[in-house]
């Protein structure tokens, strides 16, 4: 199987940058928060080949002699070294950015080993560093980035890419090792679903690890801002698109829509390994409302929410229960809703923000529990 490869910068990415850009005594030395524990957690339980890939100014010139430069490689070295890191490839081009230098980050110069070599898979590897210039080298080599941002536009004159195209190249920006270990740990948790009858035609596709943005079109505006919620508040990218019967009535829209986002639900969560389970929210406007959640495997609704307006907006209340019912059975999940207060609209829309923060609890993972969270060995 072709070996997968993180490229690592080294400045900024493993040492903190120095203040002159130039790391020529240990005195300037400080380690990148976090990045023994968490690299060393990489190393371990992953199969990346680790090179260390980093451009060193003038590195042999009176700016920057040799003799500075060595005493702190090697203890940086010895340091990963200790923490059960070792580098595979260690890569240092020593040319100033006006050199032009084929061998310069972002150019590819260096790594030509790597190019048109079926030993390396290296579409499925990737360059970490906390340079524009970092991300380029990605897309030079046919690889993903992880951004390490701490500062803007660093590196932004040595690219020859816009930066809205490199944009597509980042696979993660974060400034946390934390973080780079998730993501490399955690599988990604998307699912898409198309569910077609003769009486709707709907498409989800859901991140549930995502940042809220969401794009809901059923054709019932009110329906749309109830969903709006669930990715708002749950923090999950959602898209749905849906085109139903509405000339006959709302019933078959909303139905289909719940059993078709319970069932990529179910998808997106995979094996279940790590996450919580089970979670809840309290949430309050002028209205009280409870939602308690189990994505346990078998489907349950207990509905304590009364509703005397026959619609919100184009939405029969009745359907309010009919969603949440169709919901669980598309999951196969345990929902306990109650809500009481005046305002049906704030009832409802705290009933939606409260079921929302009771998933985002739910599908919550634990890199540390990596475990399934049952006693009976299967959800």
């Amino acid at each position: 199987m072709p070996k997968r490869v993180l490229f690592i910068d080294r400045d900024g990415t493993l040492v903190l940058e120095p203040e002159n850009y130039q790391l020529d005594s240990l005195t300037k030395l400080e380690f990148y928060p976090k990045v023994f524990q968490f690299l060393s957690k990489i190393a371990k339980e992953l199969d990346f080949e680790l090179a260390m890939v980093t451009n060193q100014d003038g590195l042999g010139t009176l700016s920057f002699p040799e003799e500075t430069f060595w005493p702190t490689q090697n203890f940086i070295l010895k340091a990963f070294e200790n923490e059960g890191i070792t580098f595979d490839e260690i890569f240092i081009d020593r040319s100033f950015p006006e050199d032009n230098a084929p061998t310069r980050k972002p150019r590819t110069g260096m790594l030509t080993k790597y190019l048109n070599n079926p030993e390396y898979d290296l579409e499925n590897s990737f360059i970490i560093g906390d340079r524009i210039t970092d991300v380029e080298l990605a897309k030079n080599l046919g690889s993903k980035a992880i951004f390490i941002k701490n500062e803007e536009n660093l590196g932004g004159n040595e690219i020859a890419t816009s930066l809205e195209e490199l944009q597509n190249v980042i696979a993660l920006q974060t400034t946390d090792w934390q973080k780079i270990y998730e993501f490399f740990k955690l599988d990604e948790r998307t699912a898409s679903i198309k569910r077609t009858t003769n009486e709707t035609n709907i498409a989800i596709t859901l991140n549930l690890d995502g940042t809220g943005k969401s794009n809901i079109n059923t054709g019932i505006s009110f329906f749309d801002h109830m969903l709006d919620q669930i990715a708002r508040h749950g923090q999950m990218d959602l898209d749905i698109q849906v085109k139903g019967d509405l000339e006959v009535d709302e019933h078959h829209t909303i139905e289909d829509t719940a059993i078709a986002l319970g069932e990529v639900f179910a998808k997106a969560l995979g094996n279940k390994l790590g996450i919580e389970r089970y979670g809840f929210c309290l949430p309050m406007d002028d209205c009280l409302a409870q939602v308690a959640i189990d994505f346990g495997g078998r489907n349950w609704l207990v509905w304590e929410a009364e509703f005397k307006r026959e619609m919100i907006g184009q939405m029969p209340t009745e359907m309010f229960f009919h969603f949440f019912k169709s919901f669980t059975d598309g999951a196969k999940a345990n929902l306990n809703i109650k809500a009481e207060g005046t305002n049906e609209h704030h009832k409802i829309e705290a009933i939606f923000k409260a079921f929302a923060k009771a998933i985002k609890v739910a599908v919550k993972r634990d890199t540390e529990k990596m475990i399934l969270p049952s006693t009976k060995g299967m959800l």
